[in-house]
């Protein structure tokens, strides 16, 4: 028997319960574990004849597993004819639930997901949230080091990358690197083969980052200056030049560079370091409220990959941008949006999964 059936059986079996017993004309007749090769078969008595589900369980619903229960079912399809297959896991996301029931297979999950479609038999319930989800998972895949190898990926699509090659180019280990791809190859997000490997879901990487990301990850410093944006801006660029101080423009000061249409009152760029000579250099007072600068001292370097110098002024990358900016309830999810359409989006065009 799998060693993780052992922990996961009772829950699989009290979720089965929990949805079929609600069925007035539907009884459980048996249940056995390990039999021809499927983890769970069930006998179901369904008005007066016999039917048969073939439940495959694994410990992780990604996507990269639900294909795998999904192939093996199909195959025990000819073991069992007459039996509906169905796919457990503690959750199964919507993209695994799609991989399911493109091949006519049911999911069910402990978290209350679920399709099933036999005999008279539809249930469908989705959008109930992971409540197992590994925040340990989550903190590494976006932790400052996993972070700098998505940058590199997010920043130069298409591109199939060894393994080597992207470690130092994100300036990380190659254990470092080999977890990330782990990770975005069971979401079926990078695709592989001899060459090395490349992102295909560009999208679904950007949008569950955004989710997990803040900008407040960083040192946020606020400041008054009695000089238009403009003029902060160019003067910042002046004495960080001077002082041999790294920096990016970002937030909406680096999403007007690439989308014009953005109007904003508030300069804001990355500093690494933001010094008491910088400060004075540039006039600006730290205020507790009305300011009209914000520099960010960086969690990590990373922030500054992809930097571009625009009408002789360094910016984010967009991708950095359009995270920082998503941290913006309101004008600045909105800025987000109009700068994934006129400036990520279309370097994505050319990927297809």
């Amino acid at each position: 028997m799998k060693n993780y059936l052992l922990d996961l059986e009772p829950n699989a079996e009290n979720t089965l319960r929990g949805i079929l017993e609600k069925i007035p004309f539907l009884k459980i007749d048996s249940l056995e574990r390990e039999k021809g090769g499927v983890d769970l078969l069930v006998t179901l008595a369904l008005n007066g004849r016999k039917q048969l589900l073939a439940i495959e369980v694994k410990n992780n619903g990604q996507p990269r597993m639900a294909r795998e229960a999904v192939n093996q079912l199909i195959r025990l399809r000819n073991t069992f004819p007459n039996a509906y297959c169905v796919f457990m896991a503690p959750y199964i996301s919507p993209r695994a639930a799609e991989i399911c029931t493109a091949d006519s297979i049911g999911y069910m999950d402990y978290a209350g997901n679920c399709y099933l479609s036999f005999g008279q038999v539809y249930i469908k319930r989705t959008g109930e949230p992971n409540p197992f989800r590994a925040r340990r998972e989550l903190v590494s895949i976006y932790s400052p080091k996993s972070s700098r190898v998505l940058r590199v990926l997010l920043n130069n699509p298409g591109k199939v990358w060894k393994t080597q090659d992207l470690a130092n180019e994100a300036r990380v280990s190659l254990g470092q690197v080999a977890n990330v791809k782990k990770r975005l190859l069971d979401q079926e997000w990078i695709t592989t083969g001899q060459e090395g490997f490349s992102l295909i879901e560009p999208w679904m990487l950007l949008e569950e980052w955004s989710t997990a990301y803040t900008y407040r990850k960083n040192e946020i410093r606020n400041f008054y200056s009695l000089k238009d944006l403009p003029e902060i801006e160019s003067e910042l660029t002046e004495v960080c030049n001077e002082k041999g101080v790294e920096y990016a423009l970002t937030g909406f000061s680096g999403a007007a560079r690439f989308a014009p249409a953005v109007r904003y009152n508030r300069a804001m760029a990355y500093v690494s370091n933001i010094r008491e000579d910088l400060k004075m250099a540039l006039n600006i007072k730290e205020v507790p409220s009305g300011a009209n600068v914000t520099l960010l001292e960086p969690y990590d370097d990373g922030v500054f990959y992809g930097a571009q110098v625009i009408d002789g002024i360094r910016t984010a990358s967009p991708l950095q941008v359009y995270l920082d900016l998503k941290g913006f309830k309101g004008r600045g999810e909105e800025a987000a949006e109009v700068l994934l359409k006129e400036a990520i989006k279309p370097k994505w065009s050319g990927i297809h999964p």
